[in-house]
């Protein structure tokens, strides 16, 4: 047994407490829980059986297509839920190589675990495929060989509004955040947004605009709510240390910089999941065909 695989058996049996809401919940119910417990995604279940799941991102895109005036409060959750979602079952040797392949494949975030039953037990997220990598990988691939090109911006003083506006507009979670010279100095997530949003604590629950500031906090810019202590990395770096660092800094997204500092990439979670998915199919061709030539 390599090192790898031992190491592989070590972490496999990871999974993260699954949050969930029936199906009758509204989207208000949904947002207080993910607001509460710091997470990105809920499972709807019917009699502990998985029905549906939702993100953050699924309830933002309803919303702007709904043309209806229902409040957050009188939206069932299962009109907003992606149904029938990704299971495994508990106990399979291979759980991590087949929800990364599965993560992979149907371009999600999640997989949520059941038991021979079918009963909701667990979930596998990116962020516990990260950790794994970062433990199993070390040395395998550089940033450079996952990371996209392609990076989406704001400025520091940028209005909220303009901001999550760009993160609607271009169906993505976070943006890399510049000063005036075009220098990374942060990162705004729809997370952010969700964790800093006064609609909790106001008890306005007919606005629609829940990731938005108050009337009173319209001043506010994304210069106020991004931390000034920016994590990035190298395009030749270890992807491991990439992976290493999202965990340390509870972060799903690093800006990839150049020896002058600036931005050549962006290197998230995802991109780990891939690097995951693809080195289990390698491990698994060349199992396979070890002994052909």
């Amino acid at each position: 047994m390599t090192l790898a695989s031992r190491k592989l058996m070590e972490v496999q049996k990871f999974k993260s407490p699954v949050i969930t809401v029936d199906p009758q919940a509204s989207i208000h119910n949904a947002l207080v829980k993910m607001q509460l417990n710091f997470i990105k995604r809920i499972v709807i279940t019917d009699d502990n059986r998985p029905v549906g799941i939702v993100t953050e991102r699924d309830i933002s895109r309803f919303l702007e297509n709904d043309k209806t005036a229902r409040a957050l409060d009188e939206i069932p959750i299962s009109h907003v839920m992606r149904k029938n979602p990704i299971t495994i079952v508990d106990g399979l040797d291979d759980h991590f190589e087949q929800c990364t392949t599965r993560m992979d494949t149907f371009k999600i975030g999640s997989i949520v675990m059941v038991d021979s039953d079918g009963d909701t037990i667990g979930i596998v997220t990116k962020t516990d495929i990260t950790k794994a990598f970062s433990i199993i990988y070390g040395g395998r691939f550089k940033v450079k060989d996952y990371m996209s090109e392609k990076v989406i911006t704001c400025r520091e003083s940028d209005t909220l509004r303009y901001a999550l506006n760009m993160i609607n507009t271009n169906n993505i979670s976070r943006l890399v955040v510049t000063d005036n010279n075009g220098n990374p100095t942060g990162i705004i997530t729809t997370n952010t947004f969700l964790t800093h949003s006064s609609y909790f604590s106001n008890g306005k629950t007919r606005t629609r605009d829940y990731l938005l500031p108050t009337k009173e906090e319209t001043e506010l810019h994304v210069g106020d709510l991004i931390k000034k202590e920016l994590v990035t990395i190298g395009p030749e770096d270890d992807l491991a240390t990439a992976a290493q660092r999202m965990i340390k800094n509870e972060i799903s997204g690093i800006p990839v910089v150049n020896g002058e500092k600036k931005i050549v990439g962006i290197i998230t979670k995802f991109d780990v999941v891939r690097a995951f998915s693809d080195t289990g199919i390698n491990e698994k061709l060349k199992t396979k065909y070890k002994n052909v030539y």
